[in-house]
């Protein structure tokens, strides 16, 4: 097989004429679409061992747990054995064999591979607003909090520096609406409503230190081969919007720090986005607008990004008009909806005299798939009816045993396991609270030593040193400016006497110490 192209089946009437897939065009993207059952994920897997073989790094999401199986070998013992080597046969694919690839395992919980994290502040007001279904209102006060963030410099790597920084503009709301735009309770208790539920869904794995370095992402093994980042997301699908914000997260980092690369002989890295209806289903319009971005823009950076998703009706227009290299299991068309989807998916390919594709796409079977693939100059290729060969890694989910032998060999083990808290706004906040509370005792300390020295003066009628009845001999209050120094002043305000020391114990008390 030429060593710019990766060979996906055999197509034509006797399953003869190689469809391959030029590696000069792979990073133009790509569909792969089907009901249930008809192969997608065995075209996700042969597709990733051929982008490691031709030296590109892939990184997908293993819905299901199945894709584990790139990690090991195929065997002659398994029950298709016999059905693969005939397959390979009948489509011409003399030098199939079985092997495994490198793999690098991942886990947003740690249970399965290794850590993903990333920062709030790296994952931004937008996407954090989506991951929280927050209302515009409530995306508007956290916008208010990134920006304040930012100019107080209070970083937000976790989810406890978010909850302080919002506890923070609940207590000086007013001062804040001045300058920024109304920040009301209501919200602000929404938004805290919503972390709570992210948390209870895990993710607070997701934010903190160290970040996930996108460079580990797009490495190599000894003989050259790209290595298969898997990302463990059985457990994660449970909670669909945190693992669709996840992956356009990741998607958004590769946009905005790889370089640009012109027209590479073949990609940086392949990303697959499995599922990928959750990124769409009542995505926003600006949500959208970001993806259709990213999915234009980010080919220049040499990263090809593969749709998988059930039907190409799941994939909004414009972003569907840019995925040039398709694979197409069957569709079921049972009602009215499903027949207008199967004749919108056949008029997106190039005609085949020899066949109608839809009912092309209709009719194959497991195994099979229409497909089309750019040829030279970008041109699409005619639609053709494909026998997609078999896969050379195990069918099937990897044993624990194995997995954690993988993780354990892996060149980035140790690198991610143990959390890093650095000091950052829940730290800071939590400190200038504390510096706060002890400034308004020692102000009340000295107020009750001036009302005392005032009783004894006119009880004796003598006048003591340093004092003078009605005047305040406590230090000058220091000029502050700016929003920073808001929180000290709202808590000064209330220091006079023991009730407003209760109120910043009770307040921070909770907040911080109950951590």
């Amino acid at each position: 097989m030429p060593g710019d192209q990766i060979f996906v089946g055999g197509g034509g009437t006797d399953y003869k004429e190689p469809q391959n897939l030029i590696l000069r065009y792979a990073n133009r993207h790509g569909l792969i679409a089907g009901a249930t059952g008809t192969g997608k994920t065995v075209t996700l897997q042969i597709l990733a061992e051929s982008f490691s073989s031709a030296g590109v790094p892939v990184f997908l999401s293993d819905v299901k747990g199945d894709l584990s199986g790139l990690a090991q070998a195929g065997s002659a013992d398994f029950k298709l054995h016999d059905a693969f080597t005939s397959r390979a046969e009948k489509i011409g694919f003399s030098d199939y064999r079985y092997e495994s690839f490198p793999v690098t395992f991942w886990d947003l919980f740690g249970e399965k591979g290794h850590p993903v994290r990333t920062t709030v502040a790296e994952m931004g007001p937008l996407l954090l607003a989506r991951m929280l279904e927050l209302t515009e209102a409530q995306e508007g006060v956290l916008n208010i909090a990134f920006r304040i963030s930012d100019e107080q410099g209070l970083p937000l790597l976790d989810l406890k520096d978010l909850q302080a920084l919002l506890v923070w503009l609940g207590e000086n709301a007013g001062d804040v609406t001045l300058r920024y735009g109304n920040v009301s309770p209501s919200s602000i208790g929404a938004i805290q409503r919503r972390l709570l539920v992210l948390e209870n869904q895990g993710g607070t794995h997701l934010f903190g230190e160290p970040a996930l370095a996108l460079s580990d992402l797009m490495l190599k093994d000894d003989t050259g081969r790209g290595r298969i980042n898997i990302l463990a997301a059985d457990k994660l699908m449970s909670s669909p919007r945190l693992y669709a914000t996840s992956l356009l997260w990741l998607l958004s980092e590769l946009f905005e720090e790889l370089p640009e690369v012109g027209d590479p002989d073949k990609p940086k890295l392949v990303f697959f986005f499995d599922e990928a209806h959750l990124l769409f289903d009542g995505a926003p319009k600006p949500l959208v607008d970001k993806v259709e971005q990213v999915a234009r823009l980010i080919r220049s950076k040499g990263v090809g990004v593969y749709f998988v998703t059930q039907n190409p009706d799941d994939i909004p227009e414009d972003i569907l008009g840019q995925l040039g290299n398709r694979v197409q299991h069957a569709l079921r068309a049972f009602t009215a909806r499903d027949r207008r989807a199967l004749m919108l998916a056949a008029e997106t390919y190039r005609d085949n005299p020899r066949f109608s594709i839809e009912d092309a796409i209709r009719e194959v079977g497991v195994g099979e798939a229409v497909t089309s693939f750019l040829e030279k100059k970008g041109i699409p290729g005619m639609a053709e009816r494909t026998l997609i060969r078999p896969p050379s890694s195990r069918l099937g989910p990897i044993d624990d045993k194995t997995r954690k032998a993988v993780i354990d060999a892996s060149p980035i083990q140790g690198k991610y396991e143990s959390e890093i808290d650095r000091n950052s706004a829940f730290e800071m906040l939590k400190k200038r609270a504390e510096e706060a509370a002890k400034e308004a005792e020692e102000a009340e300390r000295k107020e009750e030593e001036e009302k005392n020295l005032a009783l004894r003066e006119f009880k004796t009628g003598r006048r003591y040193s340093g004092a003078r009845v009605g005047r305040s001999t406590s230090r000058k209050p220091r000029q502050e400016d700016g929003i920073g120094a808001a929180l000290t002043k709202a808590f000064i305000k209330e220091m006079k006497g023991t009730t407003g020391r209760r109120i910043v114990r009770g307040i921070f008390g909770t907040l911080f110490k109950g951590r």
